[in-house]
């Protein structure tokens, strides 16, 4: 019998490469997805096959972090070998105007999940999506024994989410980890972020469709990995024979300014004559500097990071220019194919 997973926000970025991982490894999937007007399934379509047809291994249900009977009836349904809570508010930006949303999607979601799996009943393992902006302002490298010092309401209501963790693994014996991840993009990152407004910014510069490309604090230090090797640590953390929680990055820190420079020169282009700053992409309060101090993940998962800032830029770039006909600069292909000769997640 395969294993089942549970995904809750399958339809994002990491849900999406976590889907093609397990699948890769034989699981029978499951995710929840919000019902709306409009498909918002584009990340895993190409992975999707019509539930009526034998070979059908992913399965989607309609469900809402903000209904607890609904995702107690969806997990005990399925009964689910292992739950994988992505889903959340995830924009910093905008948790500061929907405070109040974010904290009852993001806080209160996972214990509403967490409580399902106790009352299941079930040896279900349990991976909680923690985040680095819980640091705050605890000065770098951060690790798991760093005070938590977030600094805006997604922070927050992620931090009150890691310590229900933390809680339930404690209080009910649960096999449950957080994973920190620090910054992890990909070309499927969501348009709002950052990284993805950079690198499509560019493209649609080259195009003629911009002139110009508008963003906030550029002096901010992130750690920067690409995403499809971090989802593979999730998996790795409900295999280990303790559950613990893992802080995941590469360990070297950058500015945004440093990634704009980056993509802006691998096109060719002149960042100093086309990014402007608008204070309106400013947060009102700021996390300067995030940098992952991963030893734990490194010894106990066996991991070693293989794509660094210069090799997340060429890729997320190549991808957009293809994603509006242009034709890709080949540098990110050239990496992948090297770093990643048994690669299972689709090209992008």
């Amino acid at each position: 019998m395969s294993k089942k997973a549970l995904i809750t926000g399958i339809t994002g970025q990491d849900g999406s490469y976590l889907a093609e991982f397990l699948l890769s490894k034989g699981y029978e999937i499951h995710g929840i997805i919000r019902r709306a007007s409009t498909f918002n399934t584009n990340r895993i379509d190409h992975i999707y096959v019509d539930p009526h047809f034998p070979e059908a291994k992913m399965f989607l249900h309609y469900g809402d972090l903000s209904d607890s009977e609904q995702v107690s009836n969806i997990i005990y349904e399925i009964k689910p070998d292992e739950v994988y809570h992505l889903g959340a508010q995830s924009h910093v930006k905008a948790s500061f105007d929907m405070a109040e949303y974010t904290g009852n999607i993001t806080a209160l979601g996972t214990t509403r999940i967490l409580e399902s799996v106790r009352r299941s009943e079930s040896k279900i393992r349990f991976y909680q999506a923690s985040s680095s902006e819980m640091f705050g302002r605890s000065p770098s490298p951060q690790n798991e024994d760093t005070p938590l010092r977030p600094r805006s309401p997604y922070a927050v209501a992620k931090t009150y989410a890691y310590w229900m963790v933390v809680n339930y693994r404690q209080g009910y014996d649960m096999f449950a980890c957080n994973g920190i991840l620090f910054n992890h993009e990909s070309p499927r990152r969501g348009n709002t972020f950052v990284t993805k407004k950079i690198t499509r910014g560019i493209a649609n510069i080259i195009t003629g469709k911009d002139k110009k490309l508008y963003l906030g604090n550029l002096d901010a230090n992130r750690d920067w990995g690409y995403a499809p090797e971090y989802v593979e640590l999730m998996w790795k953390m409900l295999q280990q024979d303790k559950a613990g929680d893992y802080v995941i990055g590469t360990g070297l820190t950058n500015s945004v300014k440093k990634f704009v420079t980056l993509a802006f020169n691998y096109a060719g282009l002149d960042c100093n004559k086309c990014v402007e700053i608008d204070r309106r992409y400013y947060r009102p309060l700021e996390v300067d500097d995030l940098a992952a101090d991963s030893r734990k993940a490194k010894r106990e998962l066996k991991w070693q990071p293989k794509i660094m800032i210069e090799d997340l830029v060429k890729i997320m770039v190549d991808a957009d220019m293809r994603a509006i006909g242009l034709k890709a600069i080949g540098d990110g292909d050239k990496i992948l194919k090297e770093r990643f000769p048994d690669r299972w997640w689709k090209a992008d």
